[in-house]
């Protein structure tokens, strides 16, 4: 079976309400219409006319103007005001201007036709006034619609708002807690590299604490020379770890100093900067200090190992991690036989200048120690243990005598600590080093 394809229904036809007291003009003008395609009703009077609008949809009335007990004027001035989207047309046998004028005036008419009429100028007349009556309703049924829409939007913009506004405090939320989260992790992280720094050189002798100086100094060259902030942390990372490619030593290597080393005992020595590199690289967070570390012992005229850089070829970090650990390591007798004063350690620095070390780094290392620019005004002080309060924050890390770390700066102290460190100090037999932020004034 062949089913047929769905058509829509055609519209209604157009109704046309004709009002007349003579009988022949309303058989007249429903047979013309009729013939148009339009639905024609007639009243033979005005009263008979409104009975008919409280019943049917009209679309359009022809009125005649004279008619007994109410005229064309009267009729159309009752239908303006009852049903006025109708088109109101009057028909008219006799040139009264003033009654034409009462209809207009009154029944706001769209047009008057006068008798006898001609049937096409009067079916062009209400095809127009229809076709116009349509373009009025589709414009209102338009502007209603926007109006509709317009309100719909407003509610939805609204709506849209409040919740765009709850999505982004939502995403403030998670941002400030993510960046938290991160802030906690990134000082983890280099808590875990101070503890693993002090696992290395738990070995004992001279290495006891060299990393943390080292590190500490590094850093602030670094901040005298204004390197960014993430060069700084990779350069500190670096030194605290400068010493990773001596795991492997023997005690008797470590303990010997640089110029009394000879032979296979200083070919194994200079392999650990590559050692330490190996050892880092895989780790991707690592790689900045990695690199620090295999050129941590070039020399700036070219005489170092294990690549034989020069110059500005040398990474600036393992420029300053030279200096830095060789400061350090003049004055523990890691480097020649005895153990140098700071003032022999900086006076040997400086006649160095352009040979082992950068003249710049230099220039802002005899800048920190002699003019003591950097960390001058750090905001710290030394407090006993006995003067600590909860709520104070450790400025720098807290050391025990034999060089383990036992809290990493910016620990915030508690009451529970505070005992701990106290208890510490009264087993040990000795004052721990503490240095605290000094406390906001209010």
């Amino acid at each position: 079976m062949t089913v047929a394809p769905f058509a829509p229904a055609a519209p209604p036809p157009l109704t046309l309400l004709c009002v007349d007291d003579e009988p022949n003009i309303l058989s007249s003008l429903r047979r013309l219409f009729r013939a148009k395609g339009y639905r024609v009703l007639t009243a033979e009077g005005g009263a008979a006319g409104l009975q008919v609008l409280e019943t049917e949809l009209v679309d359009l009335v022809i009125s005649d103007m004279r008619m007994p007990e109410m005229d064309g004027a009267q009729f159309l001035a009752q239908v303006r005001q009852r049903w006025p989207d109708v088109i109101r047309l009057l028909l008219t046998g006799y040139s009264d201007i003033q009654s034409i004028l009462d209809a207009i005036n009154c029944g706001e008419i769209y047009r008057y036709i006068t008798k006898p009429w001609d049937d096409n100028d009067i079916a062009l007349v209400v095809r127009h006034a229809l076709e116009r009556r349509v373009l009025e309703q589709e414009k209102l049924r338009l502007e209603k619609l926007t109006q509709q829409q317009n309100e719909a939007l407003k509610t939805l913009n609204q709506s849209l708002e409040a919740k765009v506004e709850a999505r982004t405090l939502q995403l403030k939320k998670t941002h400030d807690e993510v960046l938290q989260a991160n802030d906690k992790l990134k000082t983890n992280f280099v808590t875990t590299i101070k503890l693993f720094s002090s696992i290395i050189e738990m070995r004992g002798g001279s290495l006891n604490g060299h990393s943390r100086r080292t590190a500490d100094l590094a850093r602030r060259i670094g901040v005298e020379m204004a390197l960014p902030a993430k060069e700084i942390q990779e350069l500190f990372i670096a030194a605290l770890l400068l010493d990773i490619g001596k795991i492997g030593f023997s005690d008797e290597l470590l303990e010997t100093p640089l110029t009394m080393m000879t032979g296979d005992t200083l070919g194994l020595f200079r392999k650990h900067p590559v050692r330490a590199e190996q050892l880092l690289m895989a780790l991707e967070d690592l790689r900045g200090a990695a690199t620090i570390l295999r050129s941590q012992m070039e020399r700036f005229d070219g005489a170092g190992f294990p690549d034989a850089l020069a110059g500005l070829a040398i990474p600036l970090g393992a420029r300053i991690l030279a200096l830095a650990s060789d400061y350090d390591n003049l004055q523990i007798g890691a480097m020649v036989q005895r153990q140098l004063r700071a003032d022999e350690a900086k006076q040997l620095i400086y006649d160095s200048s352009g040979k082992r070390y950068d003249p710049t780094v230099v220039a802002a290392f005899r800048q920190l120690i002699d003019g003591g620019s950097a960390d001058a005004a750090s905001g710290d002080v030394a407090a006993l243990s006995g003067e600590l309060v909860p709520g104070m924050k450790l400025s720098r890390d807290l050391i025990s005598r034999d060089g383990l770390m036992l809290l990493a700066a910016d620990h915030v102290l508690d009451a529970r600590l505070i005992q701990q460190v106290q208890d510490f100090e009264a087993k040990s037999g000795g004052r721990l080093t503490i240095r605290v932020y000094l406390p906001k004034e209010a």
